[in-house]
């Protein structure tokens, strides 16, 4: 029996559709590739768009060029990529925990995360760390919460800013832990970090690769890690799930986004080849350099995790009540 003819049409617009996606795909790249970063360079979103710019660009047989474009949180570059055109030569390194906070953080975003933006894969996780001055009478994290809960909103944490995934690691553990600190936003790690370590704030979450050092020199105080499971950095701290949050856990993903309606084969493509990429021993070197594990996902993996972190991530911001323009 023959389809109707309404059927026939949509089936032949759908082969035609996955004949151009694959044409695509066999023509790409025939340009260099973009790599936005929407941080300053030297920062940990930039480090990780660098340690797969050569390799990328080896297996692509195009230039790869990272271009910084800081400003509100990361969000100037987001857009920018989310406006691009649809062809894959034009990509976005983040943090996807971070995109999913400014999803429900900012009143006035240019673009929507889900709709403008589609994730491609993942390079590494870095996990944050817990962390506290030598002044606090405190040597693990049960000790800190009952210390809190005795002195509520008297502890200062220090962040790199409002709306940053330090600053909502940190209030994912005073929502969890069911205490209250200050928060304290800084225009940047560094400075937070300098505070802290002159005892104007007590305690602070950071990423791992900076605060390592400050804890091995005896300068600061680890009390957990932010992964499931410890840190072969400091395979003595345990997680802060193991340590009395269960449940507890706040990765920095750090992910590839392209613009929504990127071919698929492309992005299946540019999804390999950074699976390739981080799996050598080099740039698993590379990585442990930065305390990074590679993470590497299938598409279908990327766009689960972002969709989880939106989620979880976006119920913490209406919790807090925190907002910016």
């Amino acid at each position: 029996m023959q389809k109707p003819l309404f059927t026939r049409l949509a089936s032949g617009l759908i082969l035609a559709l996955a004949a151009i996606s694959g044409q695509a795909a066999d023509n790409w790249p025939d340009k260099p590739i973009r790599l936005l970063v929407g941080f300053a360079p030297g920062g940990g979103v930039d480090i990780m768009a660098r340690i797969i710019q050569k390799p990328l660009s080896d297996r692509l047989g195009q230039p790869v060029i990272v271009e910084n474009l800081p400003g509100a949180g990361g969000n100037i570059a987001a857009a920018k990529v989310a406006q691009a055109a649809k062809d894959g030569n034009t990509l976005l390194v983040s943090v996807i925990s971070s995109m999913a906070i400014s999803a429900s953080l900012y009143k006035n975003l240019e673009y929507n995360v889900e709709r403008d933006l589609t994730p491609v894969g993942v390079i590494g996780s870095v996990p944050n760390v817990l962390v506290v001055h030598p002044s606090v009478p405190a040597n693990s994290v049960k000790e800190l919460i009952a210390l809190a809960k005795a002195q509520p909103n008297k502890l200062n944490y220090g962040s790199a800013g409002t709306g940053t995934t330090v600053h909502f690691t940190g209030e994912l553990f005073a929502s969890m832990a069911d205490v209250k600190m200050n928060h304290i936003p800084y225009k940047g790690a560094a400075p937070a970090m300098n505070d802290l370590l002159g005892g104007q704030v007590q305690v602070m979450f950071d990423f791992l690769s900076a605060a390592a050092p400050q804890i091995k020199a005896g300068k600061l105080r680890a009390l957990a890690v932010t992964s499931k499971t410890r840190s072969p950095l400091l395979p003595q701290v345990p997680s802060v799930a193991e340590a009395g949050v269960p449940g507890y856990e706040a990765l920095a993903s750090f992910g590839v986004f392209a613009p929504a309606g990127t071919p698929e084969a492309v992005v299946e493509r540019v999804n390999r080849e950074i699976a390739a990429i981080v799996a050598r021993p080099e740039i698993v070197q590379k990585l442990a350099a930065v305390a990074a594990t590679p993470d590497a996902q299938t598409v279908a993996e990327s766009r689960a995790l972002l969709k989880s972190e939106m989620g979880k991530w976006g119920d913490l911001v209406k919790k807090t009540g925190v907002k910016l323009d």
